[in-house]
């Protein structure tokens, strides 16, 4: 029965953007949590100064001037300016602040060795760069290392939440609050939740979209939040899919099918089915009864009625998918071929060819069919799905990335990780869909298209243009394991 803050760590004027801040936001709330707070470090720019002003005090901070390439690294030679008098170091703090000393030509760094043995991290840096909320205020600014621990005190947080990767910074974190004599928070980390065959720095990221590889932040071929959410993947399954792992101190690594079968489990009773052809091939039955098309009433969840139905169309002309016939068929392919006869999903009847058309390079432009009623003496073998009078909509098909597992430890090779992308991860298709489905289609809705997987319509739908995305086929791709 806690309350979780959201807090912008926004100390490095370079590097903060707005559209990661209000993403991050967004993120968050799609995934279902309100942050009790939203709060920003440089809220308190001006408490931190006057906190260092006090270190420098109590002679356990000082100005230095080592470089940053001097003091890069685990055994960095000791600061020659580590014990200069106090005064000196107020009024060149001061001096940093006025904006008196060039970037790069002081830092304030503190009297403490951290317990991988590093000494003295920096707390405060010189930036003559506006920042995005505090403007031209500032030419200092303070360090994670140093902002973490006393903004989480100033806010009266319990636990300080992070990833493993800042256990080293624990020392520092309890130091300074003690250090300051001010109330102490709790440092708590976990291990990072990985996914095979993809990459998570966010300098990797930025890389591929810089390379043209993936289009943005949102790419679905990514695993950043937005990107899933673009793909279809329900909020709800990334949370059970993270409930299950559990949360441990052990970092983990899992592969994406995993996650997949969490998407499917959700997907599988919110998303409504609908009757789509991806390659589509015609096929004219001879003696339809009708003098024009009729509706067929469909289900949206053929095994729970009570969760609504539509209406599609039924006509003389139907689209079926074209790896449904075969001339020659082999022994256990059960659809429609010469001999064998087949049945159309929802309209119980039976389809038989009459005849083949051919272009005038040979490739079958219409199958010519007779259909009939289901009987006990004519079952089919099999049931298909097919459209009539369908509205065209563009389809994206998006394979894994990445070649291998672990595509963030390929350094061997130039471009490393860019050297193991797959040659064709993303591929674009025109489907046959019915109208029901281009009319009820809303961004971000997920379907289910019968017989071939879960969809998702992406923000790039336009009016008079349906673009959807593939969420997961509809079980495990066996040739993937």
């Amino acid at each position: 029965d806690g309350i979780c803050y959201l807090r912008y760590d926004d100390t490095n004027p370079e590097k903060e953007e707005e559209k990661f801040f209000i993403g991050i936001r967004e993120m968050v709330e799609w995934l279902g949590y309100k942050p009790a707070k939203i709060t920003h470090s440089s809220d308190y720019f001006q408490q931190l100064y006057e906190w260092a002003v006090m270190l420098i005090k109590k002679d356990l901070a000082y100005v230095c001037h080592q470089s940053s390439e001097d003091i890069k690294g685990f055994n960095p030679p000791p600061s020659p300016w580590r014990n200069r008098p106090t005064s000196e170091s107020l009024q060149l703090f001061e001096d940093m602040k006025s904006g008196l000393l060039e970037e790069g030509e002081a830092t304030l760094r503190m009297k403490v060795t951290l317990e991988e043995g590093k000494q003295d991290p920096v707390a405060y840096r010189i930036k003559y760069t506006p920042h995005h909320r505090t403007g031209n205020q500032w030419c200092i600014y303070p360090t994670y290392d140093f902002t973490h621990c006393l903004c989480d005190s100033i806010e009266n947080i319990t636990h300080s939440l992070c990833t493993k990767e800042f256990q080293s910074r624990r020392s520092s974190y309890y130091w300074l609050c003690n250090a300051l004599d001010i109330y102490c928070p709790v440092q708590w980390e976990y291990g990072r939740l990985n996914i095979s065959y993809t990459v998570v720095s966010k300098r990797k990221i930025n890389k591929l979209i810089e390379e043209g590889i993936v289009s943005d932040w949102d790419d679905p071929r990514l695993f950043t939040l937005t990107a899933l959410r673009r793909r279809g993947f329900p909020p709800e399954a990334i949370n059970n899919f993270c409930a299950q792992m559990g949360v441990t101190g052990a970092q983990v690594i899992v592969d994406p099918i995993a996650l997949e079968a969490s998407v499917r489990d959700v997907l599988n009773i919110t998303a409504s089915r609908h009757m789509v052809v991806l390659d589509p091939l015609k096929i004219t039955i001879s003696n339809f009864p009708h003098e024009k098309s009729i509706k067929v009433t469909v289900f949206n969840f053929p095994n729970d009625p009570d969760k609504g139905k539509h209406e599609i169309d039924f006509d003389e002309i139907v689209y079926i998918e074209t790896s449904d016939f075969k001339e020659k068929a082999e022994k256990d392919f059960r659809r429609l071929t010469l001999n064998q006869s087949v049945g159309l999903k929802h309209v119980g009847i039976v389809l038989t060819i009459k005849e083949i058309e051919r272009d005038s390079t040979g490739n079958i432009v219409n199958l010519i069919v007779k259909q009939e009623s289901i009987s006990e003496t004519n079952k089919p073998k099999a049931f298909i799905h097919w459209v009539s009078n369908p509205i065209l909509a563009s389809i994206r098909l998006y394979e894994r990335l990445f070649k291998h597992k672990n595509p963030e430890d390929i350094n061997e090779v130039p471009n490393g990780f860019l050297s193991d992308i797959n040659s064709v991860t993303k591929k674009e298709i025109v489907g046959y869909i019915d109208k029901s489905l281009a009319n009820s289609a809303k961004i971000f809705e997920k379907y289910q298209f019968e017989r071939i997987g879960f969809f998702s319509v992406d923000p790039d739908t336009l009016p008079g243009k349906l673009v959807f995305n593939r969420t997961v086929t509809l079980k495990e791709d066996a040739g993937k394991i």
